[in-house]
């Protein structure tokens, strides 16, 4: 048994995520927190009874309990649990753990002993994905003055050069296009209904853990950083595939949620529709301190600025521990139109048992504009979405089909594609 053994690596990790970097330091190295007294005991010494009294953003899932089983929200793991693999979760929002676990290494001489913490398991051993018989999964790269990022495009196998819509899926912290597509099954629903999707990959060298910077300024603006990237990537797919580019959407889990968030408020007249799973506004945070505020349900909503509300469809779990469920209700006030709309709200379960509180707003046209869906029990996780990819709750409504649905009700009559 070595040293790091007997560490409280839960409470690193909390410390490490509250930014208090000199206790979570005192704790790897064994010693006692700072500020303790013999009336309060080193709290990592009491492990789940001291967490258990407190609440703070951590991982939320639940292990599987045989091998190859799915990783399920924390409180609701029954149901159905398809094969495949799901790597030992990160928080999937926090743009911090890459960051603080660099400090660590680099100031603890055994770091083999914990380097385990910021490995991306999500790519381990993973096997190509599969594809229908004429269909391609294709990479390609794109180029600007903010940097490059590869992407991988679907390609239907009844794609004949038609006008098709394009969707942009933008994955979490941790994950990438393979492992996104095989958790959201979009792939699978995209050969059904005929579309083509877009998955940009975030590498490491842009982010440690593949977020999305969501949290930075820079990353936050039009003309400029990850949505112009983004952005640019999605032209280059209505071009070489002469795609219909007035239905063009966007949809993201956690990072790539809000980073999704941020393509709607950034370009209205390129999206018509945008999908938030788990996700936060556009300016929710501006740095790091204001990124751990807004994902604890203290980030301010940002006024949407001069351009178009885009329709927004909202996925998010209320017993989710990573991303508080309130941004999910300022996502859908950032995106709200200045016009006057009529709610309707519907309760049901969905076939793994998950029940859910649906609520739609419609405009005076009877179209609806914005939806938002509060799945009761789940965690951070894609619901719906297959145990062959990570971070995917499939007990719960299919986030993907009801995602579509949503998309293909909307065109953007204003859209060009130069921009």
């Amino acid at each position: 048994m070595n040293a790091f053994s007997k560490i409280d690596l839960g409470e690193v990790t909390r410390l490490t995520q509250a930014g208090k970097l000199t206790e979570a330091m005192a704790l790897l190295q064994g010693s006692k927190l700072p500020g303790t007294t013999n009336d309060e005991p080193n709290r990592a010494s009491q492990g789940q009874a001291w967490r258990a009294k407190r609440s703070w953003p951590t991982i939320d899932m639940v292990a599987p309990s045989s091998p190859g089983g799915a990783w399920t929200a924390s409180g609701y793991a029954t149901g159905p649990t398809a094969g495949g693999s799901a790597p030992v979760g990160k928080p999937l929002g926090f743009p911090d753990v890459s960051t603080a676990m660099q400090t660590f290494r680099s100031r603890v001489a055994k770091q083999a002993s914990f380097s385990s913490l910021g490995e991306d398991l999500a790519t381990r051993g993973q096997a190509p994905l599969p594809v229908a018989d004429g269909a391609r999964f294709e990479e390609r790269t794109y180029s600007n003055s903010a940097g490059s990022r590869t992407y991988k495009v679907f390609i239907p196998s009844n794609y004949t050069g038609q006008a098709l819509p394009v969707v942009m899926m933008l994955h979490g912290c941790t994950q990438n296009p393979d492992d996104f597509a095989a958790g959201t099954r979009m792939n699978e629903l995209a050969e059904k209904e005929t579309f083509l999707v877009v998955y940009p990959r975030q590498p490491q060298s842009a982010n440690m853990q593949k977020c999305w910077n969501w949290f930075k300024v820079e990353d936050q603006r039009r003309d400029g950083g990850e949505p112009s990237l983004i952005a640019g990537i999605a032209l280059a797919v209505i071009d070489e595939f002469s795609a219909d580019p007035t239905r063009v959407y966007v949809a993201g889990l956690s990072a790539g949620g809000a980073a999704a968030a941020i393509m709607g408020a950034t370009h209205p007249d390129l999206f018509a529709a945008v999908g938030v799973h788990s996700g936060l506004a556009c300016g929710a945070a501006n740095d790091m301190p204001s990124a751990f505020a807004a994902m604890n349900g203290g980030g301010a909503i940002r006024s949407r600025g001069d351009g178009p509300a885009v329709p927004t469809i909202v996925f998010h779990g209320d017993s989710d521990r990573t991303v508080n469920l309130v941004n999910g209700d300022q996502v859908i006030a950032q995106a709200r139109p200045e016009t006057t709309l009529a709610t309707a709200v519907t309760h049901g379960e969905a076939p793994g048992g998950m029940a859910y509180t649906r609520t739609v707003q419609s405009n005076d046209a009877g179209q609806d504009v914005l939806e938002q869906w509060v799945l009761h029990g789940a965690g951070h996780a894609w619901s719906g979405g297959s145990a062959s990819g990570s971070y995917t709750d499939p007990c719960g409504p299919n986030a993907s089909r009801e995602m579509m649905r949503f998309f293909l009700a909307h065109a953007n009559a204003k859209a060009t594609t130069r921009h």
